[in-house]
């Protein structure tokens, strides 16, 4: 009975997000599903490594769905989106955590780029 009032309250927090809130929660996610696949090659875990490369790969891939390209910083994100999936696919073949320690630092720069944008419109 806990667990459904739980998970009640999840979908709640979900459906009242503003769309700044829902995309820094998604760039969240990203990171965090970034450093599960780096943790789970260290641990050789790969069953875990391909499931979080292909979580990334879905978040990047709605990132880019949902573009507005009304505005022109859109076609620049659909550009760097595509480049995520590029390296995400590279990370995916190769299972190199060298390549993930590189990508790391881009998602969470638009990450913060997001965050002081979400500030100044307020």
């Amino acid at each position: 009975m806990a667990l459904n009032g739980y998970q009640q309250y999840k979908e709640q927090s979900v459906m009242t997000m503003t769309p700044g809130e829902m995309l820094l929660l998604l760039y969240d996610e990203l990171l965090k599903r970034l450093m599960r696949a780096e943790l789970a090659l260290d641990k050789e875990e790969y069953e875990l490594f391909g499931q979080s490369v292909t979580r990334c790969k879905e978040i990047v891939q709605y990132l880019k769905d949902t573009l507005n390209y009304e505005y022109p910083i859109s076609h620049e994100l659909r550009q760097m989106y595509d480049f995520f999936l590029y390296e995400l696919s590279r990370i995916e073949a190769g299972r190199k955590k060298e390549v993930i320690t590189e990508l790391k630092p881009l998602v969470k720069e638009l990450r913060e780029a997001f965050q002081e944008a979400g500030k100044v419109a307020e």
